[in-house]
């Protein structure tokens, strides 16, 4: 008698499950089109992959938590009414997703890149997405550069292979505005030792909302914002490697920043980062030395320092890969009261935060593609219960569940029957209304002009006071040395704009 085995998805069991029904008890039997057993679980196995994301397809995850930790003197509440942020030592669980950028899901963590840094805040009031990167600029500033950005640092669509001819550098030699964000990849701060030693930048620039009492004699709410942007320094020290032991790495064993958080966490040693923040006054930004809404620059820190406010820890692990990790998604579009994204156009600025608003779209967008229209109903995207979602316009589709609270409820508000809800006066969901827009529609592309090269010559003279500079012409010169000669001196002909002596 053979021991039944359980098919655990329609909860009954079979007699032998690696067994199939045919004619003849031999091995050249016909098979039978009755085996329902055999077609239901290869039907499963050649449907079970999904698509992987176009980029940050390497990732690892953990789950931690966000600790209230303002530093003496400051306190973060007088600029935010972000509920999980008015208390010290207030927690909020959170998932974290790290990843490169370039390579795809099989691909050795260690190489030259970019990081990902997604933070996912399960606050009383719905989930905040936090998604950083790990160098404090952007190498684009236009929205409409996003796809040629993106192609170029993929394969070579006729050969399959990377190609630097047509690659990266290349583009960003063609991109100028792109050489502050090169001047970080192209450190050894492009091969950090693991996610958990690196540092971490919000690089757009966002808000912090808060609606304040009337005052005395007065009804009108006092509606009010700052600007923000947002570091994360890592408890345990940056720590990177160099060239030559990344590519070891890489070799040796390609999954080694997953490996290492891992085992971290299990060792009780997780990864924590301190959670700093830059605020502008609104009225301080049109004298400003640098455009604040340029992620390719950063803020002077002379001029607005940084603020400590907070803690991350990581401290569990993911029980099933798939199921938390690669079915994430993250959105910078998901805000909550308190938190708001840029820009406020009333400057004199010539060009705002386009990167920004085309990642509102393109995050969840690509989610949709990837996991579904009901992507946020899968338990690590859905928002905690005791923040009583409310939205009764979106249901149906691919993979719906009513996770509506109450569960039954109109499809449509207001409407006879709906729950309460939080009505638009009693919380600061935006400050939509601080936001005024004039002007007619162009078609508009921002211009390269020297002050572009300013911030990558400090970097430059930072290496060159630290002794790192030798190391990241090595590394460029890694990059290029494969490429046609024509782009080689195209790109260090754009060095020269950084400093006379570096195309040489």
């Amino acid at each position: 008698m053979t021991t039944a085995d359980p098919n655990l998805l329609q909860r009954c069991s079979i007699r032998l499950a690696q067994g199939s029904l045919r004619i003849g008890n031999q091995l050249q039997g016909v098979h039978l089109i009755r085996d329902i057993n055999l077609l239901e679980t290869i039907s499963h196995v050649t449907h079970e992959r999904i698509p992987e994301r176009v980029v940050h397809a390497k990732g690892s995850g953990a789950y931690g938590t966000f600790t209230v930790a303002n530093e003496a003197n400051f306190n973060i509440a007088d600029y935010t009414d972000a509920d999980f942020l008015q208390q010290d030592a207030r927690t909020t669980d959170l998932f974290a997703r790290f990843s490169t950028v370039v390579g795809e899901r099989g691909s050795a963590d260690s190489v030259r890149d970019t990081r990902g840094y997604a933070f996912k805040l399960y606050t009383k009031d719905g989930n905040l997405d936090w998604v950083f990167f790990s160098t404090p600029t952007f190498p684009i500033r236009d929205g409409g550069k996003f796809p040629s950005f993106v192609h170029c640092q993929k394969r070579n669509p006729q050969t399959g292979v990377r190609d630097p001819t047509t690659g990266r550098t290349s583009f960003m030699s063609r991109n100028p505005e792109a050489f502050h964000t090169l001047m970080y990849i192209f450190s050894d701060a492009g091969t950090p030792r693991s996610y958990n030693y690196a540092m971490i930048h919000s690089v757009n620039t966002y808000k912090f909302t808060k609606i304040k009492p009337p005052q005395i004699g007065s009804n009108d709410v006092q509606e009010e914002f700052h600007y923000v942007k947002l570091r994360f320094i890592p408890k345990l020290g940056v720590q990177n490697l160099n060239q030559a032991e990344a590519e070891r790495l890489a070799g040796q064993d390609p999954d080694a920043y997953q490996r290492d958080l891992i085992q971290s966490i299990a060792m009780g040693q997780g990864p924590g980062w301190t959670v700093q923040a830059q605020i502008i006054d609104p009225k301080d930004v049109a004298n400003y030395p640098v455009n604040i809404f340029d992620p390719t620059k950063t803020w002077p820190e002379s001029v607005t320092p940084f603020r400590t406010f907070g803690s991350i820890d990581l401290n569990s692990i993911p029980d099933d890969f798939f199921e938390q990790v690669e079915q994430a998604s993250f959105n910078p579009a998901n805000v909550v009261p308190g938190w708001d994204v840029s820009p406020d156009p009333n400057t004199n600025f010539t060009y705002q935060q386009k990167v920004l608003q085309t990642r509102l779209f393109a995050y969840g967008s690509a989610a949709r593609y990837r996991l579904g229209i009901n992507n946020q109903q899968l338990p690590v995207n859905s928002a905690r219960k005791n923040a009583s979602p409310y939205n009764p316009t979106k249901r149906d589709g691919a993979g719906y569940v009513n996770s509506l609270l109450p569960r039954v409820q109109p499809n449509y508000f207001p409407a006879q029957g709906a729950p309460p809800r939080v009505l638009p006066q009693d919380v600061n969901i935006a400050a939509a209304d601080l936001d005024q827009w004039s002007g007619g529609v162009i078609a508009y592309k921002s211009t390269v002009v020297d002050d572009d090269y300013t911030q990558p010559r400090e970097v430059w003279e930072s290496y060159k006071a630290a002794g790192t500079d030798e190391t990241f012409v090595e590394n460029v010169a890694m990059s290029l040395k494969n490429a046609d000669f024509d782009v080689r001196q195209q790109t260090y002909g754009k060095f020269s704009w950084v400093r006379d002596f570096l195309h040489e």
